[in-house]
């Protein structure tokens, strides 16, 4: 479906049976087979399966062919002078409030959640501006999670009180962060270190939201930093060709990473996620833009976005030109931040422990104590299952060691300034 995002997985046994799932763990802990599963993997995007089944309905063979990318669609935004940017912006505003409201349609009440930042705030911003417009009778409810004093709640409450949406906080404390992680590993099936990090503040909302309200179908901003260059180390990109290679590079693994994350953390709670920016219209005329168009400017990442933007009411200027807060990072205290919950891990993860990784995780092997304490809660639930990830998200162009944009040098001088 195009209205949300989703995972596939497929394994063939032995004797030419063969199972799909969306979440691995249904076809790991499957008992109706006396023979074990050959392989479980990912289905890939953009593919579909031609299967060669037998007369007793077995399958004899398998081909997998791409069907889809999105230069396939119509590259809409050529044009001779790059210096005329209004339909360029024009058409971007069309698509994307056409993306919102197409994912309007359903018989339930619809949320959405909201850092505060651009991309959470433009899409609660439309959403409250089409529910207006097609008459939806009850308010939008907003959702905010982050420790007390963190920036993304400071940020989504400003945003909250200028959209006039019903806005809900909900507030957590490390503990029950460092308590939801093996939940939240086991409904992920991955052990990357950013995908968990920011999966715990999305599993705590959706949590609250379940419980507490009656909103089911939500909406979300996933997939805007991958298709706009929105991630801080695109500050350090070296051409605008390199960034572009990148945002294609990142869209694709999106169902290993950031999809994966927002998929889970919400059905894990039966909701539905809806997520506009990834709308193959929309995307795909983003993509035909001219690289040099994308890049950040003037020190800003998606300036184009937040110009399109900037002549109407729907967002504050304040938050319109709100310096990117990596998730994981701004939902937590500015004085004690989510990523150092390494002082937890210190005593959960020895030296010893770390020196032998090599030995006890030679694939993907952790270099880090939080990335081995993942890998361990990861290989209790799905042991021998380690290929699911095919490598860790790490920034590109710089020189990191770990993945938050805490440890970036655009980030210190932007919180600084």
């Amino acid at each position: 479906k195009e209205t949300d995002p989703g995972s596939l997985f497929k394994a063939m046994i032995e004797d030419g049976f063969l199972a799909v799932c969306s979440e691995a763990k249904g076809l790991v802990t499957l008992k109706h087979f006396s023979t074990p599963f050959l392989k479980v993997e990912p289905f890939l995007p953009e593919h579909y399966e031609v299967l060669d089944l037998k007369p007793n309905g077995k399958v004899a063979s398998v081909e997998m062919v791409k069907y889809h990318h999105y230069r396939d669609e119509p590259l809409h935004a050529l044009y001779d002078n790059v210096e005329k940017l209004f339909p360029v912006k024009n058409n971007i505003r069309i698509l994307f409030n056409n993306a919102v409201k197409k994912r309007l349609m359903t018989d339930r009440r619809i949320g959405c959640l909201l850092s505060g930042g651009l991309d959470s705030s433009l899409v609660a911003a439309t959403l409250l501006k089409q529910m207006k417009e097609a008459q939806v009778q009850y308010p939008l409810q907003t959702f905010a999670i982050g420790m007390e004093d963190s920036p993304d709640l400071l940020a989504a409450r400003k945003v909250a009180n200028h959209i006039g949406s019903e806005h809900h906080e909900v507030l957590f404390n490390s503990e029950e962060g460092i308590q939801a992680l093996d939940e939240v590993i086991f409904s992920l099936e991955t052990y990357d270190i950013t995908t968990v990090r920011a999966s715990v503040g999305m599993y705590l909302i959706s949590k609250y939201i379940r419980k507490n309200t009656d909103s089911v179908v939500i909406f979300s901003a996933e997939g805007s930093d991958e298709l706009m260059q929105g991630y801080i180390y695109f500050h350090k990109v070296p051409s605008p060709e390199k960034a572009k290679e990148e945002s294609e590079s990142l869209l694709r693994e999106l169902y290993l990473l950031d999809v994966l994350r927002a998929d889970r953390t919400t059905a894990a709670h039966s909701l539905e996620l809806r997520v506009p920016f990834l709308d193959h219209r929309f995307s795909s005329y983003y993509l035909s833009l001219p690289p040099e168009l994308r890049i950040p400017k003037n020190g800003i990442e998606k300036h184009l976005l937040r110009e399109m933007f900037e002549d109407s009411n729907l967002k504050s200027k304040e938050i319109l030109w709100r310096p990117k807060e990596a998730f994981s990072d701004g939902i937590t205290s500015v004085k004690n931040s989510w990523f150092i919950l390494q002082e937890y891990i210190e005593h959960q993860v020895d030296d010893a422990m770390l020196a032998n990784a090599t030995q006890k995780f030679p694939f993907n092997t952790p270099k880090t104590k939080q990335g081995y304490y993942y890998r361990q809660i990861f290989e209790r639930h799905y042991p021998g299952r380690a290929s699911w990830l095919s490598h860790y998200w790490m920034p590109k162009w710089i020189n990191a060691a770990d993945p938050s944009a805490r440890t970036l040098t655009h980030y210190k001088s932007a919180a600084k300034a």
